[in-house]
């Protein structure tokens, strides 16, 4: 009868360990994203910032609303803007941006990624430099995450720029 019990609970925690595997593994596969407008009333030399929400796919698949409950010290670790309207806007128009994540509120707000040495003939695709070092757990257990692009124009805009952001993770099993 002990061993039946010892065998069951070994069982359960080596399936708990492997749903644990599992969520790490989606979240540090699936990645974040977001699209964000940067206004042509943008002033060059100003830093000015846009706000947005980013989600992932892997937010559908929550419990209780919780898309991570059993997986921690989740970082960036890659952020990549790309230009959508119009789709070969030169994103070396930006002299320099910050990426920064807070929860829904705007509150806690940390940066996780920038980019400050901005080639002016960059193209149409920017890679940031991500903080890899900065866990966000608390961020991205909330519904949403905000998002807020920090940058300075290097030259005046003619129309408003439509850029897409994704954001890659990582995670490790474990958690609450």
């Amino acid at each position: 009868m002990k061993i039946k019990l010892l065998l069951v609970a070994v069982a359960l925690l080596w399936i708990n360990a492997g749903c644990n595997m599992v969520k790490s593994m989606v979240k540090s596969t699936i990645p974040y994203t977001s699209e964000l407008t940067i206004p042509s009333s943008s002033e060059v030399g100003i830093t000015q910032s846009v706000i947005s929400t980013a989600n992932s796919f892997d937010q559908y698949f929550a419990v209780k609303g919780i898309a991570i409950g059993k997986v921690s010290e989740v970082s960036v670790i890659s952020a990549t803007l790309q230009s959508t309207k119009p789709a070969d806007f030169n994103l070396g128009n930006l002299a320099w941006v910050k990426l920064y994540v807070s929860k829904a509120d705007g509150k806690n707000e940390v940066l996780v990624a920038s980019r400050t040495d901005i080639s002016a003939t960059t193209g149409n695709t920017l890679i940031l430099d991500a903080i890899s070092t900065q866990f966000i757990d608390q961020y991205v257990r909330e519904k949403d995450i905000k998002i807020r692009l920090a940058y300075q124009l290097r030259n005046k805009l003619t129309t408003d720029v439509g850029v897409y952001l994704m954001l890659g993770m990582n995670a490790y099993p474990g958690g609450r």
